[in-house]
């Protein structure tokens, strides 16, 4: 017995470093969170046009019409007005994003001229896979964008849409299945 406590007070003291001085941590010094790729001008006025597609996202399933009209041409003013130059990278980073940006004006000018809400939901569903091949293209880093997929859109045919958070709800058919769809994608270019 009197071994075994020997052992365990020798076994302690040489785990504990025999010192009564605390273990020293190297201090890293550690870049700043959240710093973005692209500058402020751009990363805000990319905000806006984000912003402005879940406003009109929101109000196709609110099936509010005045403010489909008022987003979408909200949404032109911002596509439009895009800082693209801006962005940081290579030229042709610019050149295909300006292809999206005016994919996106055409069809939101297409939106706000067609009286159906069906017709107009076809063209929500073209901006929206512009808008998140505009994402993927100018890897915006300010904030996760979810990809989400209802396969029954559309008599189903399906549809893609964007949203903010994972939560569904659906701009294609939200009196009859409102959460009906799934996230397909999550885009996220934060750095970690």
């Amino acid at each position: 017995m009197k071994k075994f406590l020997l052992g365990s007070l020798i076994l302690f003291l040489a785990a504990c470093g025999g010192s009564d001085k605390p273990a020293e941590v190297a201090q890293v010094p550690q870049e700043p969170l959240g710093k973005s790729a692209n500058s402020d001008a751009f990363n805000a006025s990319f905000a806006q046009l984000l912003n402005d597609y879940y406003q009109l996202k929101d109000n196709f399933i609110a099936e509010n019409d005045t403010l489909i009209q008022r987003y979408a041409q909200s949404m032109i003013r911002s596509s439009d007005s895009l800082k693209l130059s801006e962005l940081k990278g290579d030229s042709s980073i610019i050149i295909t994003a300006k292809t999206y940006t005016d994919g996106i004006s055409a069809e939101l000018k297409g939106l706000t001229g067609e009286k159906n809400i069906e017709e107009q939901r076809k063209s929500f569903q073209l901006v929206g896979d512009q808008l998140y091949d505009l994402i993927r293209t100018v890897q915006y880093d300010r904030a996760i964008v979810y990809h989400q997929f209802c396969p029954m859109a559309f008599n189903d045919a399906g549809a893609h849409w964007l949203s903010n958070n994972p939560n569904i709800r659906n701009p294609y058919l939200p009196k009859k299945m409102l959460i009906c769809g799934e996230v397909s994608d999550s885009l996220d270019f934060r750095k970690k």
